[in-house]
């Protein structure tokens, strides 16, 4: 009987790229998958008892801020990131063409996360931008630091690392808005010249969401190609999915989906609304992806780490597989490497991670502080990277009562918002 380096047994297999879905095993052997099965008949060196438990792809977070110690978002991705299960984060922005090298020799060649990214349309990401570093502005205040052909240069020289390119479209940090039809013009041409998605952050945006027919400006999402990413999909501000006068998804947004945009979560400090996502719950207008948005300001809540955020999109009835499929094959295709991550293909590197779904009775918060009760949850159990088992850590309190008490002060900016104040404004 052959013997391969670890066998997790007995756990509920979930791979929808390969359309598996048994109670069976997981073999791997020199780093890759062996095989996957039921009851393999084969021993391991070290085995893992999964029984009770979801044994899925690495999880993939299609969206993180982990640019540590450049730029002021940045988390260690192995320490909030693989510690959850998380086996790849594509990084959203947090370097552009002058400061990706960075990005590269300092956080993914010294990382046992696989690290990704979309390169920033800006020359310089979010060293010092807006939000990202506490000073008014942004990094698209001036158009000389959006250089399409600079740009387009950086990413087809790092296609193993860059997947796609990103745009921040809010006013206040594009010279109060003035700049923001060039931002977004210029990002799509990058990602037209490179084949490559643009992922279009659209938050508090003169854009608008809703087409005008009184003018020829860009909208967003409507004029995004097939296979761009709409991220921050469920926030509640200005620019928000939701029309505030019917609670209905605006037209524009339904044709966009339908001629192929993705939409994914985008969780982050201040964008995901338990309001805005149960309107869209109704509706069955699920995320394509689910990324977490995480960074300096969230890793300790509202976000906490990817098995929360996909917590939220279980809670509201999203059904556990297509779960599943958010996040491996789904942001495995987006990005254009579902030959490498995102599922349990024999001859992969063995990326893979062990969940259990707990029973909990716990109020988990949205980014303005809004609380739901949640029920049950993803607890990750154990992860391996390249057939190498890491530790798992979990986070230190949730509900963070001092994030919540921080964040509720936007609550009162949102256009669509519970129907009472949330419970640590009332307290205050």
């Amino acid at each position: 009987m052959m013997c391969v380096d670890y066998i997790i047994r007995g756990g509920r297999v979930i791979d929808p790229k390969n359309e598996i879905d048994i109670i069976g095993d997981v073999a791997i052997h020199h780093g890759l998958v062996h095989s996957v099965g039921k009851g393999l008949q084969i021993t391991g060196k070290e085995e893992f008892n999964a029984e009770g438990c979801l044994i899925t792809p690495g999880l993939i977070d299609g969206h993180v801020h982990c640019y540590q110690w450049a730029t002021p978002l940045g988390i260690n991705p192995d320490e909030r990131c693989l510690s959850r299960g998380v086996t790849t984060v594509v990084d959203a922005g947090s370097s552009g063409y002058s400061t990706f090298p960075g990005l590269r020799k300092f956080i993914a060649e010294r990382s046992e996360t696989r690290v990704l990214c979309f390169l920033h349309i800006a020359a310089h990401g979010l060293a010092a931008a807006g939000c990202s570093a506490g000073a008014p502005g942004g990094e698209s205040d001036c158009l000389n630091q959006l250089d399409v052909t600079s740009c387009r240069d950086v990413v087809e020289q790092n296609r193993d690392m860059i997947v796609g390119v990103k745009a921040r479209l809010s006013e206040s940090i594009t010279n109060q808005g003035k700049n923001e039809q060039e931002v977004f013009k210029r990002a799509m041409e990058v990602g037209r010249l490179c084949k490559v998605p643009v992922m279009c952050h659209h938050t508090l945006s003169t854009i608008p969401t809703q087409g005008r027919t009184v003018d020829d400006c860009l909208c967003c999402p409507r004029d995004m190609s097939p296979g761009d990413i709409y991220t921050h999909t469920y926030h509640a501000f200005t620019s928000t999915i939701i029309d505030p006068e019917t609670g209905n998804i605006l037209d524009d947004v339904i044709e966009a989906r339908k001629k192929g945009v993705l939409f994914e979560v985008g969780h982050g400090q201040g964008s995901f609304s338990w309001t805005v996502a149960e309107m869209c719950a109704k509706r069955s207008f699920w995320p394509d992806i689910i990324g977490t948005d995480l960074h300096s300001g969230n890793q300790d809540g509202p976000v906490y780490d990817l098995p929360r955020v996909m917590t939220k999109l279980l809670h509201l009835g999203m059904p556990l597989c297509d779960v599943i499929s958010a996040v491996t094959i789904n942001t495995a295709r987006a990005i254009g490497r579902e030959g490498d991550i995102g599922s349990l293909s024999t001859g992969l590197e063995a990326d893979v991670t062990v969940l259990k779904l707990e029973t909990i009775d716990m109020d988990l918060e949205d980014s303005q502080s809004q609380t739901r009760r949640v029920h049950q949850w993803f607890s990750p159990v154990a992860v391996w990277r390249k057939g190498q088992r890491h530790a798992i850590t979990k986070p230190a309190e949730i509900p963070n009562m001092a994030a919540m008490k921080m964040n509720v002060k936007d609550w009162p900016a949102l256009v669509i918002k519970d129907s009472k104040p949330p419970s640590v404004l009332q307290d205050q």
